[in-house]
Parts: C-alpha cells; sequence; structure tokens
C-alpha cells in the first residue's frame, strides 16, 4: 500500500516546495495555481480515483458469475488513469485488481503479456486485452442484445 502513494507524496511535496519558492519571491498567485496543478496531478496518480481493488481470485470468481470484466492495473499508469477517466461511472461495474497489492494479479498479467507486467490489462470472458481502448471496454459492460 505504501508503494502507491509515493508518487502522489512526491508530487505534493514538490509543488510545495515550489510553492513555497514562488511564496519567498513574491508570487503568491503563481504559487497557488503550481500547488494546485501539483495536487491535482497527485489525486489524479493517486489510489483514490480507483474503485476498491480486490484480489485477482475473487475478481476471476466475481466475473465468472456476473460476466463483468476484470481490470489488472497499477497506480502511477497514466493509461490506467485514461481508461479510468474515460469510462466515467461505469468504472463502478467493473471488477479492479492492483497489480501492486496482489502477486496474483502481477501473475496473471505477466501471463497474458509475456512476461511482463503491463497494464492496463482488461480480462474479458476469460481473454486478456492489454491497453483496450475505453469504448470498447464500456461496450463490453452493456447487455447483449
Amino acid at each position: 500500500m505504501v508503494r502507491a502513494w509515493i508518487l502522489p507524496m512526491l508530487l505534493v511535496l514538490c509543488g510545495s516546495a515550489v510553492a513555497a519558492g514562488l511564496i519567498s519571491k513574491g508570487s503568491p498567485g503563481t504559487a497557488a495555481a503550481l500547488l494546485l496543478a501539483f495536487l491535482a496531478l497527485a489525486g489524479v496518480n493517486s489510489p483514490l480515483i480507483f474503485p476498491r481493488s480486490i484480489g485477482a481470485r475473487e475478481a476471476q470468481r466475481r466475473s465468472a458469475v456476473d460476466g463483468r470484466p476484470v481490470v489488472f492495473w497499477r497506480p502511477g499508469c497514466k493509461y490506467c488513469v485514461r481508461l479510468r477517466i474515460r469510462l466515467g461511472r461505469s468504472a463502478r461495474r467493473l471488477h479492479w485488481v492492483n497489480i501492486w497489492r496482489d502477486p496474483a494479479g502481477a501473475a496473471a498479467v505477466r501471463a497474458a503479456n509475456d512476461g511482463n507486467e503491463t497494464v492496463p490489462t482488461v480480462v474479458v470472458a476469460g481473454r486478456p486485452h492489454t491497453n483496450p481502448d475505453p469504448g470498447w471496454v464500456r461496450e463490453q459492460l452493456s447487455p447483449s442484445v
């Protein structure tokens, strides 16, 4: 869990340092704007914007029951953030597995990607898809007609 917060905390600390330097030079407006930008980056790269992660085995079990895709992700991954943001509210309908917190999830991703931990890897009906288009993932959530 600590590893997931390293990048966001570094962004907050760097933003605070830059803002303090700008304030000392007499630019409080610029300091505030840059601090807000750093805080926004920290928020986007934090685990807070992702739905609660579950273990890979539990996600696969739930997916077998309800047919919803499983998303393997990790904090700090810009492609994971893009997927999460573009999915919007429908992201909560997926089963999310943080591969940094779940060794079985990391192993599943390596098995699907020739030994690489490439994320996001989305598993739909037992078939892995590496870095799929968010629109395609959203379509997988739609009931078949």
